[in-house]
């Protein structure tokens, strides 16, 4: 797997886990304590996702820049006419 596929995973499945850990602090058999941890880890996995995305962000932007640069200028020519 390429680097980008390999982010674009790991912020798939953040987002998974994140989901998972939402509908668990949901279920009413959870204990206090159980519910704190999952918020903890909520947490930490957040701010693992923000990284990730603002990583591959980065990426996007510095592509989009390196194909504008490898683009020609757009010339414009001006056609005159001779005066006689």
């Amino acid at each position: 797997m390429t680097e980008p596929d390999t982010l674009s995973a790991k912020i798939r499945e953040l987002m998974a886990w994140q989901a998972i850990a939402w509908k668990r602090i949901a279920d009413p058999a959870v204990t206090t304590f159980e519910r704190r941890e999952i918020r903890n880890s909520l947490r930490a996995c957040e701010e693992e996702a923000r990284r990730c995305l603002a990583i591959s962000s980065e990426r996007i932007r510095a592509r989009a820049e390196a194909e504008a640069r490898a683009r020609p200028e757009e010339l414009k020519f001006r056609v005159l006419a001779p005066e006689y």
